[in-house]
C-alpha cells in the first residue's frame, strides 16, 4: 500500500500441505494482497507490441527434400553406444547428420507411413 513502483512477488498459499492459491507481495513495503485480482497493479496496461509477425525469422531448411530423413540418424544401421556412433554395415565412425547411399529407413512405430524403404 506504499504506492511506490516496485516488483511484486507471487507466493503460494497453503492450507496444511494443500496448495490453495497464490498471494501477491509488494517487495517495497511487504504488503500482501489476496491474489492477482486484488492487487492494484495487476490491471496494468497491455504490454507494448515491439515485434510483429513480419519480424519472426523464417524456418531453417537445412536439408534438401531428397535428403530429408535420409541421414545416418534415421538409418536402420546406425548404432549408438556411450563411446561412439557407428555404421552397422561399414563399422566406421559416423555422425547422425552424415548421408549415405546405402540408407535404409529404420522402423518407426509412431509414424507407420514413414516405414517404407526409400529408394536410393
Amino acid at each position: 500500500m506504499c504506492g511506490r513502483t516496485a516488483w511484486a512477488r507471487i507466493e503460494p498459499v497453503y492450507e496444511g500441505f494443500q496448495r490453495v492459491g497464490e498471494a501477491v507481495v509488494c517487495t517495497a513495503c511487504g504488503h500482501r494482497y489476496a491474489g492477482t485480482a486484488a492487487a492494484p497493479f495487476s490491471a496494468a496496461a497491455r504490454r507494448p507490441q515491439v515485434f510483429t509477425a513480419a519480424d519472426k525469422p523464417r524456418a531453417l531448411d537445412i536439408f534438401a527434400d531428397d535428403e530429408r530423413r535420409k541421414s545416418c540418424g534415421w538409418c536402420a544401421h546406425f548404432v549408438v553406444n556411450p563411446f561412439n556412433q557407428r555404421c552397422g554395415l561399414t563399422n566406421r565412425d559416423v555422425q547422425a547428420t552424415d548421408l549415405c547411399v546405402r540408407f535404409e529407413s529404420k522402423p518407426d512405430a509412431q509414424h507407420p507411413t514413414l516405414n517404407a524403404q526409400h529408394p536410393t
